[in-house]
């Protein structure tokens, strides 16, 4: 008689392993090195003043690939969580005009957030969920319950880390379909006012431009190279009504939930 040979089960593993973490761990190291090697600053409002009259040239003549090299590459630097955020929302109306950018750059970094989203939650997901404990676990079904205003909310705050909001939906298990909605929603008002203000930004390039001629022309070449820089100040392009503004819009999209959890709950006696 002879003795059965078991069968080998595959072994189901909900955990975390390196394996798993691997690309998320990639898409995270990517701004770390940016920041380490001063890659950052290559991309810059500098920069951009400076080849303005050439890019401008470019676009004109090859509009539709301009665009769609534009959306490709908002998405890159999105999935991989470089800050250019503010500088090629700017360039998008500068270059397109608000609503070609505006519509450009919504389409390109909801399709980078959506990478990172299904990223991290194939690295994460439940396994990571259910080693936290119980408390993660409770505080992930209360996101689910309302996760579509949570994320509309976390759109509307330009103050909260781009990347960080591409992690936490779904880390708590947030649907695709729910992530990219509210993801589309929520960037476009930030989105259009900084596009919009990126129509007007030739004035500010020529006025710095304008402004670093003149010091060029008062110093002698020793000195111009050492004292006069171009240079655009983003700062000014941000006002406080634009800020007062999307606060206004964040507090709005809280209102549902305001009145799920506090009236519909505990209605007035």
């Amino acid at each position: 008689m002879t003795a059965s040979v078991p069968t080998a089960r595959p072994v189901v593993n909900d955990g975390v392993s390196l394996q798993r973490l691997l690309p998320l761990l990639v898409l995270l190291a990517v701004p770390l090195i940016a920041y380490a090697t001063g890659l950052n600053k290559l991309l810059s409002f500098d920069l951009l003043a400076q080849y303005h009259a050439e890019l401008k040239a470019w676009v004109t003549s090859h509009l539709v690939l301009s665009v769609l090299a534009f959306m490709a590459l908002y998405a890159a630097a999105t999935a991989l969580s470089l800050p250019t955020g503010l500088l090629m929302t700017v360039a998008g109306g500068f270059l397109f005009g608000w609503a070609i950018g505006g519509t450009a750059t919504v389409i390109g970094a909801t399709t980078g957030a959506t990478l990172v989203f299904l990223i991290a939650r194939t690295s994460l997901g439940a396994g990571l969920i259910k080693k936290a404990g119980p408390w993660l676990e409770k505080l992930s079904e209360g996101f689910g319950k309302d996760a579509f205003n949570y994320l509309l909310f976390l759109r509307l705050v330009p103050a909260f880390p781009f990347w960080i909001v591409n992690l936490v939906p779904a880390v708590f298990g947030m649907p695709l379909l729910s992530y990219v909605l509210a993801t589309l929603i929520g960037i476009m008002p930030a989105t259009f006012v900084f596009a919009y203000i990126g129509t007007g930004l030739e004035s500010v390039i020529q006025a710095a431009t304008a402004s670093y001629q003149s010091c060029l022309d008062g110093k002698a070449a020793a000195e111009a190279a050492a004292q006069c820089h171009l240079t655009i100040d983003p700062s000014k392009l941000v006002t406080r009504e634009i800020i007062i503004a999307l606060a206004a819009l964040a507090a709005i999209s809280l209102l549902p939930i305001i009145i799920k959890r506090f009236i519909v709950k505990h209605p007035a006696a």
